[in-house]
């Protein structure tokens, strides 16, 4: 099955649970001809249907609940129930029991591309080890949530880019397009629901992001509350492709919160899974962190090491999981996530060769 084949197949497969959005579907289309690295991140069903040929002995590793399309963009911050400003992994759509070895080569992999794209100040193999070196000491201590306040400095630094200003993000929230139609009930429900207050009028706009679930329904609604700006993102939530490929001990059902109640981790309650939906508040300290954003990093080792930390904290979740691990760890080879990242960056480039020919 070449990678036009696999889009058609699996944009069809997701259509069994959510109406697509033709017009999002052709610019998500557009945007895997970028870069390699924006067709990663697009393209996680592809992942899962050539990871296990390519490499077959990394399929064998310890399972745990995964990720899935673990790319460095998908840490962001947000605000636990304290109100204090956490960061961490940001975005569980793909959540499935994989290998532990799937969410730490996927890194890497994105890393690999982000450094060749972007011309990021760290060598490959560097960012292979510093992810595998947060990953075991993470592992080694139990875990710990990254709380940006008195610790994390560099964290910190990104977490307060030019894009989190409160102004500009306000005003490009409410530039945004209404919706046409109504949006369904059960979305309008789940606005009504996490809105601070009963009753409050709001209106509900178009909005574009993320890249792996561009083209399933998405609507953001914005009210104005006691002064200012509030705001909240309902999305349309579907088993994780891994499940279409039926690697791993895939589950035909949606794990987003089972993931989020079994990680290291504060938190935010602000996000809620109500049926096939994902709620979550939009606001200025809750969002990802870019690549734009990366590249501005002055100590990019120590980042991917708090990356190799948070994926561990995710994984420690499935119980007896860090032992396992770390007995499999011990008998890996001293470079395998980067021998295995250069052969998922090659197959990851090729494939987009192709898909920019046929799409």
């Amino acid at each position: 099955m070449n990678i036009k084949e696999a889009t058609q197949g699996y944009e069809a497969w997701v259509a069994q649970y959510a109406a697509l959005i033709q017009e999002d579907l052709d610019y998500k289309h557009q945007q895997m001809c970028v870069t390699p690295f924006a067709f990663l991140r697009a393209t996680f069903y592809r992942w899962a249907q050539t990871l296990p040929e390519a490499c077959p002995e990394l399929m064998a590793a310890t399972e745990v609940l995964a990720i899935g399309d673990l790319h460095i963009e998908n840490f962001g911050t947000w605000r636990d129930a304290e109100g204090r400003l956490i960061w961490g992994v940001n975005d569980f759509d793909e959540a499935s029991a994989l290998p532990y070895t799937n969410d730490l080569l996927r890194l890497a992999v994105s890393a690999s591309l982000a450094i060749s794209a972007s011309n990021l100040d760290i060598d490959h193999k560097d960012a292979c080890a510093a992810i595998l070196e947060g990953y075991r000491e993470s592992l080694d201590k139990g875990g710990r949530p990254f709380v940006l306040a008195e610790r994390h400095k560099a964290l910190r630094e990104l977490a307060f880019g030019q894009q989190r200003d409160p102004a500009q993000y306000w005003q490009k929230l409410e530039g945004l397009p209404a919706i046409s139609e109504s949006p369904p009930a059960a979305v309008e429900e789940a606005i009504r629901a996490t809105l601070p207050e009963a009753g409050l009028a709001y209106r509900v706009v178009q909005r574009r992001a993320g890249l792996g679930s561009l083209g399933r329904p998405r609507y953001a609604a914005i009210a104005d509350w006691r002064g200012g700006c509030v705001a909240r993102e309902v999305k349309a939530l579907v088993p994780s492709a891994a499940a279409w490929c039926q690697i791993g001990s895939y589950q035909n059902e949606v794990l987003y919160q089972t993931i989020l109640d079994q990680a290291v981790r504060c938190s935010d309650p602000m996000v809620q899974v109500r049926e096939s939906w994902l709620v979550r508040r939009l606001a200025p300290d809750c969002i990802k962190i870019e690549l734009s954003d990366l590249a501005k990093s002055r100590d990019l080792r120590r980042l991917f090491e708090a990356m190799g930390k948070e994926t561990a904290n995710i994984h420690m979740g499935r119980q007896g999981a860090s032992s396992a691990i770390e007995q499999d760890l011990r008998a890996r080879p001293e470079n395998w996530l980067h021998k295995a990242a250069k052969k998922m960056a090659e197959i990851t480039n090729q494939d987009w060769e192709e898909w920019k020919k046929v799409s």
